[in-house]
């Protein structure tokens, strides 16, 4: 079996007087008894900024990019050195690869990234993958290593995802502040996904994710064919009862019908530019006969987007249908909308899931 195992900065800050160092120290174990059987992994590490604000004996983490990207830099280098420690008492190596969002919206980049994490995985390296805070800007950021998580976990074909946050499970509510919520220990199929997309929102005091992006997250691996389980990472023992098979947290099962790499590909790393609001014609024709966008069937046009950059194709009613690669500029199609051309192909586009379901 093939893992991405994503850490949250709440769980490499330690619980119970535990430091950095060990839950590091506590992780690179684990990994590393994946590899002896035979079992390749994938790391995806938050906590450089938070590593570089303790250097700084900053005891808030920054708010704008600026000194998020700081911090970073401080921090990164030093994150690294504790995993490199860490491997290396079990003979093992890592290497550091750090990723922005671009490096995923282009095709040709994505396949290069997929190209040196299957190399590594060939060597029996340990890529640890973290967003680039250094260099993002807001347009490129993930803003978030769990949707950076399920990216990587599409890219590389895991058959698990692992989210280990502060948290033992996903609630029906917000259990702060809900009595009666209640944890669930299975997530089934997409709909009982969706319907608890609004479950909770927000996030820790050094975290950025909160429970919407963990959901986000297991939207993009599930819809891949990738198993997902998110549970408690401040316990030391939860991460190999996981790898062990225990029912831990909650396990959310993959598609029965998953995305191809492609399909994945424009599902979900790329950024769209604009959107395309068609008529119901078009939207039949999308959802019920896998045809291609003419421009016949476009009714408005927002954004500005240049040819072959993706696109949302919106319902008259404003829910997303599909996304794609447009073959026109924003201009050209707000000026050819109801007339003839192509605006999208089939192949260059995939259905929303749950788009077929409203």
């Amino acid at each position: 079996m093939r893992r991405v195992i994503k850490v949250g900065t709440s769980v490499l800050r330690g619980a119970g007087g535990r430091s950095t160092d060990a839950v590091i120290g506590d992780l690179a174990a684990s990994l590393c008894s994946l590899w002896e059987r035979q079992e390749p992994v994938v790391l995806v590490t938050s906590g450089a900024v938070g590593l570089g604000c303790t250097a700084l004996d900053r005891e808030e983490r920054p708010t704008e990019l600026e000194g998020l990207q700081a911090a970073a830099a401080v921090g990164q280098g030093r994150l690294m050195t504790l995993y490199d420690q860490a491997f290396a008492r079990h003979g093992r190596c890592v290497a550091q690869v750090l990723l922005t969002r671009g490096d995923l919206a282009s095709r040709r980049r994505y396949q290069n990234a997929c190209r040196t994490l299957e190399q590594l995985l060939a060597w029996g390296v340990t890529p640890v993958i973290n967003e680039n805070d250094t260099l993002a800007t807001d347009e490129l950021r993930f803003g978030d290593n769990d949707t950076l998580s399920a990216l990587v976990a599409v890219a590389v074909q895991a058959d698990e995802l692992v989210l280990l946050t502060d948290i033992d499970s996903l609630y029906s509510g917000d259990p702060r502040s809900d009595a009666n919520a209640r944890p669930i220990p299975e997530v089934n199929n997409l709909a009982e996904l969706e319907a608890l997309s609004g479950v909770a929102k927000g996030g820790g005091r050094w975290g950025t994710g909160g429970m919407t992006t963990k959901l986000a997250a297991a939207r993009i691996a599930t819809a891949s064919g990738i198993q997902v389980r998110l549970a408690d990472g401040r316990d030391p023992a939860v991460l190999n009862a996981l790898l062990a098979g225990e029912p831990r947290g909650t396990l959310f099962r993959p598609s029965d019908t998953p995305l191809s790499d492609r399909k994945g590909w424009l599902a979900h790393a790329l950024l769209p530019k604009g959107s395309v609001t068609v008529d119901a014609g078009a939207e039949r024709a999308l959802l019920e006969q896998g045809a291609s966008l003419l421009a016949v069937g476009v009714r408005a046009v927002a954004g500005d987007f240049q040819r072959r950059d993706a696109v949302r194709l919106l319902s008259l009613d404003g829910r997303e249908l599909a996304r794609g690669l447009s073959e026109m500029d924003s201009d050209e199609l707000q000026q050819r909308k109801g007339q003839r051309g192509l605006v999208v192909h089939r192949d260059q586009l995939v259905i929303t899931p749950g788009a077929n379901n409203t």
